[in-house]
């Protein structure tokens, strides 16, 4: 059962990370990926350079929030984030320097300066305060396709110590919503933590890693998700359907979950809830609660637990935690 624990003060931001912004993934076949995110996921392309694609969802004015770029390997490349304004990038820069992290200045298409870092556990980081604008496309309803999505959410990731990973980005500024706690070993299995006032930009489950387990795009309404399973189930994409339709104990949204041609996880998600207020209190679950994963009781299956993208030259770990969460038989 679900509990209300007081809500911690915020500790001051080092600098102002607005939200998640964009995953890049490499994929080994981009015409196979293009027709999965745009032609049938409904993404919008917004470029094309040579071996990649740039896409982004309908209400995004920034570029892209999705990069593909072709290679032999599936691998994740980056997560990135968007900072307020130009300065709180020379800000990001001192931070990850002063912890003797990696800093470097990128240059990547249609955005401007770029920091690239790295977390401890070796997550390569984007950041960024400007990205060449294009016009919104939330009510040109003619090209709403697919499961007609409306913005990037959030990540996931695989960490082998969720405890360390949500005090490192609680240090950045993310703020903890929810959180799923193993009540032997009294360590955080999970972590949800936001920027942008819902319930997550980027989130931990306890696992060998460092890895990507998802990213998520926000969906306006569940029958989307209904509609696009009727797609997908009839065109060739049966098998990238890995979990639900449900609804989450944690987070409240209604949920889908699909796979790329290479793997990749997709949450297509929808209806969590606000937490911008400063005073907004963790809710805590427990490991053992059927409810956390799916409200309606359903539990995950194996592949959720164990399958992620891998980070490009990353090395992975096996996780400090060793419960073991309900799996699906």
């Amino acid at each position: 059962m679900a509990e209300l624990v007081k809500a911690a003060p915020a500790a001051p931001a080092p600098f102002n990370i607005v939200r998640m912004s964009h995953v890049e993934y490499v994929v080994t076949d981009i015409k196979a990926a293009r027709h999965f995110y745009v032609d049938t996921l409904g993404l919008v392309l917004s470029a094309e350079t040579g071996d990649a694609l740039f896409l982004r969802a309908l209400e995004e004015r920034g570029h892209h929030s999705i990069r593909l770029t072709e290679g032999p390997v599936p691998a994740t490349r980056c997560i990135g984030f968007r900072v307020f304004t130009d300065q709180d990038l020379d800000l990001a820069a001192e931070f990850f320097a002063s912890r003797n992290l990696p800093v470097e200045w990128a240059r990547q298409p249609f955005m401007g300066r770029v920091l690239r870092t790295r977390d401890p556990w070796g997550v390569p980081l984007e950041f960024y305060a400007e990205m060449q604008r294009l016009p919104t496309l939330h009510q040109s309803y003619g090209r709403y396709r697919g499961v007609k999505p409306l913005r990037i959410d959030h990540a996931n990731l695989f960490a082998p110590d969720v405890d360390g990973a949500a005090e490192f980005y609680a240090g950045l500024g993310f703020r903890l919503t929810e959180y799923t706690e193993d009540e032997e070993s009294g360590r955080k299995w999970a972590a949800w933590l936001q920027r942008k006032g819902n319930v997550h930009d980027i989130a931990f489950t306890n696992g060998r890693g460092p890895r990507l387990h998802h990213c998520a795009f926000w969906i306006a309404n569940p029958l989307h998700i209904i509609e696009f399973l009727d797609l997908i189930s009839t065109t060739g994409y049966l098998a990238n359907i890995e979990r639900g339709p449900g609804r989450h104990g944690i987070s409240n949204a209604f949920f889908l979950y699909v796979t790329d041609p290479d793997g990749h996880r997709i949450e297509l998600y929808s209806s969590d809830y606000q937490t911008v207020d400063p005073d907004h209190e963790p809710i805590k679950w427990d490991l053992r609660d059927p409810t956390r994963q799916t409200l309606w009781g359903a539990p995950a299956p194996r592949s959720w637990f164990e399958e992620g993208t891998q980070f490009e030259d990353v090395a992975c770990t096996e996780p400090v935690n060793a419960g073991t969460p309900i799996i699906a038989p």
